[in-house]
């Protein structure tokens, strides 16, 4: 078992005025894959040090398999930690970068080798078990770092952005080495830090995304917690829903003008847009915020309900697709994701629909209202 929960956990440094981390509440269940992201500064790579116990917690609890160990030294909370750095030593083949850990333990010769080679089998480093760290490439020595975590057989497992050394190519083949060495070690848990939101939704069975800067002191650290995909449909807050996705959801101010528990109507510059979103708790006429992701947004021919009029500024060619940046009177420039083939121009007028059930809605504190559209989990 490695069921891994923090109650009220909060840190703060003496050198700090306010918390590192404030209020954190979270169970991360036996085997489950879960990634902590969020904005610089968030407290995510704390998060993860507090469970290796190389942070002192400054309040709340932190247990392990039902275990308090806030007071227990790393060496017997059963976790092993992949750092950014590889951390290898460089006079050491691969076969001894990974037995090191267990041969300080005295454990025992035979033991070791058979773990060794277990584990370069998983990582396919077997035919570079005698090669020094400086004849591998940069994701070979990173596999070589999880090897070292996965002999020592831990409950849990650690990564602190454990790919952000690795160029564009390599880290899209480490990730997916990852995700089947979850497949593979089923039973123990893995926290997986990273601001990169890619590698979030693609890894992760629950993300965590964590609060920042005054967020942290008026909402606690923890801004929503779900499923990647709970997170990109149903996000919690205006600060969930422009952290998720790439681009980020288009977001222009407006008022409620016909409130509903199924179905509204909201007004954005000077088009009324219908909404499936449940407003009842709001009163006519307030100000909100609409959102609609790039690639929900349509374009469509003049007169279609639920569009607005918009010249295009600026167009990214991406190859499979092209992003079309829209300006639309006074409301902020919005993002049009739309096929590659694309033949729009920088001037042109286009008319963009914005789909009703794919309408997200905030109120004035920046909380998401329900969309009552049944979605996927």
């Amino acid at each position: 078992m490695s069921k891994i929960e923090f109650r009220q956990i909060s840190k703060r440094y003496p050198s700090a005025p306010a918390l590192t981390i404030n209020n954190a509440n979270l169970t991360i269940e036996q085997g489950e894959f879960c990634v902590f992201v969020g904005p610089s500064g968030c407290g995510k790579s704390t998060l993860l040090r507090m469970v290796a116990g190389l942070e002192d917690i400054s309040g709340g609890d932190l247990l392990i398999d039902g275990e308090r160990v806030n007071d227990l030294p790393p060496a017997r909370r059963g976790v092993a930690m992949v750092f950014q750095s590889y951390a290898l030593y460089p006079h050491m083949t691969v076969r001894d970068n990974m037995a090191f850990g267990l041969q300080v333990l005295g454990a025992d010769k035979a033991a070791i080798d058979a773990k060794v080679r277990a584990a370069a089998e998983i990582l396919q480093l077997t035919p570079l078990l005698d090669r020094l760290p400086k004849a591998l490439s940069g994701g070979q020595r990173q596999r070589v770092a999880i090897g070292r975590a996965i002999v020592k057989q831990p409950r849990v497992f650690l990564f602190d952005e454990p790919l952000s050394n690795l160029d564009a190519a390599l880290r899209v083949q480490t990730r997916l080495e990852i995700a089947r060495l979850h497949r593979q070690i089923g039973s123990a848990s893995m926290i997986y830090v990273t601001h990169d939101q890619v590698e979030a939704m693609t890894l992760a069975d629950k993300i965590v995304l964590l609060n920042t800067g005054e967020r942290i002191a008026k909402y606690g650290s923890v801004a929503q917690v779900g499923s990647p995909l709970t997170l990109y449909h149903r996000p919690a807050s205006l600060f969930v829903a422009e952290f998720i996705g790439s681009p980020k959801m288009n977001v222009v101010p407006g008022t409620l003008a016909t409130a509903g528990t199924e179905n509204s109507e909201v007004i954005a510059g000077e088009v009324r847009l219908r909404a499936r979103v449940n407003t009842q708790a709001l009163a006519h006429g307030t100000a909100i915020s609409v959102g609609c992701r790039p690639e929900d947004m349509v374009l469509v021919n003049a007169g279609t309900p639920n569009a607005l009029a918009a010249t295009i500024t600026h167009i990214e060619k991406l190859g499979e697709a092209s992003l079309l940046y829209i300006e639309s009177g006074k409301l902020p420039m919005m993002t049009v994701r739309v096929d590659g083939t694309t033949r729009q121009q920088i001037g042109d007028i286009v008319h963009v629909e914005l789909p009703s059930d794919l309408i997200h809605v905030f109120d004035g504190e920046g909380m998401a209202c329900e969309r009552t559209l049944e979605l996927p989990a």
